[in-house]
């Protein structure tokens, strides 16, 4: 074997699981990323599985950013004995532990002593890295290795990584880049993503590689037309939402939108025939149903220095976009089933936010049991639904005339509620952002090794960045994982 090389556990072959070992020399290793394949992808009891991996000679875990895909096969590798630093950017350093003890109670054990004590641990390995600087992870013998983590945009703290690979003897370095997740441009709170200067191997993912996305520019007014069609309506708006990244992305949008509407209408004085003129916008519940999320977007608050430039502005003018006043955070069950009742029999107009994205778990379910039969009421999408889902089932009802029933914890529901897909939402760079990642580098890649998708978006993806190079007279090797 030549080194530096990669392998690969996870993550090659499909969307989820992201998990690449970069071997430094025979006995010494990083990994980078150690992540859970989720969906039809994930083997049954996924989340109890070992390792699946030799873990000898690994130096440091190095964390790209903390959705489970790329997190959640920590707990197995702590299981397997591994001590070493787990290497991250600073928000994700504060994120890490929150996203792995909810997953944790959920899927390992909820009882308090485990917990803590799994906890701990996890926070003795955590070394926050700032982003732009080097760091030195390996010294040793005839090789060093440098990592430095740049921007992803893909969630807060969201890196690429890129690994610095000097080996005694050789007169240059080796620059391995691996991209993690990268995002799309037009994120209301993150900085864009810029290219690395260098990269002799590139470790591109590839979601959407084979697609385009719905452009983002006006995906605001698209959305508050959706909130004022429904506050028409007398109806609550249900928007089944992940905690991470995506709810704090509407939760700042929604609050742009109740902030623009408030200066601009007096509550209680009706002008014309416009029902929406006696709404009070300033007051107009917005309610996040979900333990967790209301952990992170407490995260988020707090890391406002990571945000970007128009996001911190809005801080300086005394406003909190994602702590206003008409945010209602619900914690406990009790007053989740509260609220659920009240909104159901009352009929005041509320936004909603609640878990999980995919409406196959979580406290939405309820919501939609409760309100799914009511045509003044509205279910929208702003996330991919996964096939063979709750939330697929009813994202294929939108514009269904007649009747549509959907089973929810064993028991059909009709849905008469109004269902809308809005786009523009999407965390991960599609086609375009992709090859102009590649295109940014300048000094192109000599091999670039495709991971994180699957086959077919894998393929169009290499197709479209053989065909590219080769028009810019930039050749280069494009491999895809498998």
């Amino acid at each position: 074997m030549e080194f530096p090389a990669l392998s690969h556990h996870g993550g090659a072959r499909s969307v989820t699981g992201s998990c690449h070992q970069l071997h430094l020399d025979p006995t010494t290793s990083l990994l980078i990323d150690c992540g859970l394949e989720q969906g039809r992808e994930a083997p049954v009891g996924a989340e109890f599985a070992s390792i699946g991996f030799d873990i000898a000679g690994i130096e440091a875990l190095i964390i790209t950013h903390v959705h489970l895909d790329h997190v959640g096969r920590i707990p197995a590798l702590l299981a397997a004995g591994f001590r070493g630093p787990i290497l991250c950017s600073e928000p994700s350093a504060k994120l890490l532990p929150l996203v792995l003890e909810d997953a944790y109670k959920l899927a390992i054990s909820a009882d308090p002593v485990q917990v803590d004590r799994y906890l701990a641990l996890l926070r003795r390995l955590i070394v926050a890295l700032p982003f732009e600087q080097w760091h030195c992870v390996v010294e040793q013998g005839s090789v060093a290795c440098s990592i430095r983590l740049q921007r992803a945009g893909h969630l807060l703290g969201s890196a690429y990584v890129e690994c610095d690979v000097r080996v005694e003897g050789s007169e240059a370095s080796s620059r391995i880049v691996f991209s993690g997740d990268l995002g799309a441009p037009g994120n209301p709170l993150l900085r864009p993503v810029q290219s690395p200067e260098r990269a002799d191997v590139l470790v591109l993912e590839s979601t959407y590689g084979d697609r385009l996305h719905a452009g983002r520019s006006d995906r605001q007014q698209r959305l508050e037309a959706v909130i004022d069609r429904a506050l028409a309506d007398n109806g609550t708006i249900l928007i089944p939402a992940f905690s991470l990244g995506r709810t704090q992305e509407l939760l700042y949008e929604i609050e742009d939108i109740l902030h623009r509407k408030s200066l601009l209408n007096e509550p209680g004085q009706p002008s014309g025939d416009d029902p929406l003129q006696v709404i009070d916008w300033s007051s107009l519940p917005v309610i996040l149903d979900s333990p967790l999320a209301q952990r992170i977007t407490q995260a988020y608050r707090e890391l406002h220095g990571y945000w970007n430039q128009e996001a911190r502005q809005r801080l300086g003018e005394g406003r909190a976009p994602l702590g206003f006043a008409q945010l209602v955070c619900v914690d406990t069950h009790a007053k989740h089933q509260k609220v659920v009742n009240y909104l159901k029999s009352t009929g005041r107009p509320a936004i909603v936010i609640a878990g999980n994205g995919m409406c196959s778990g979580g406290r939405i379910v309820n919501y939609l049991k409760a309100m799914l039969g009511d045509a003044r009421h509205e279910v929208m999408f702003t996330g991919y639904q996964a096939k063979g889902t709750p939330g697929a089932v009813i994202q294929a009802s939108e514009g269904a005339e007649g009747f549509v029933q959907i089973d929810l914890d064993g028991r059909m529901h009709e849905v008469r509620a109004k269902v809308i897909s809005l786009g523009g939402y999407s965390g991960h760079a599609d086609q375009s952002g992709l090859v102009k990642f590649v295109e940014g580098i300048p000094y192109a890649p000599k091999k670039v090794v495709l991971v994180h998708g699957e086959l077919r978006a894998k393929e169009s993806l290499r197709r479209t960045l053989e065909e590219r190079f080769v028009q810019l007279n930039r050749p280069m090797d494009i491999f895809v994982a498998r």
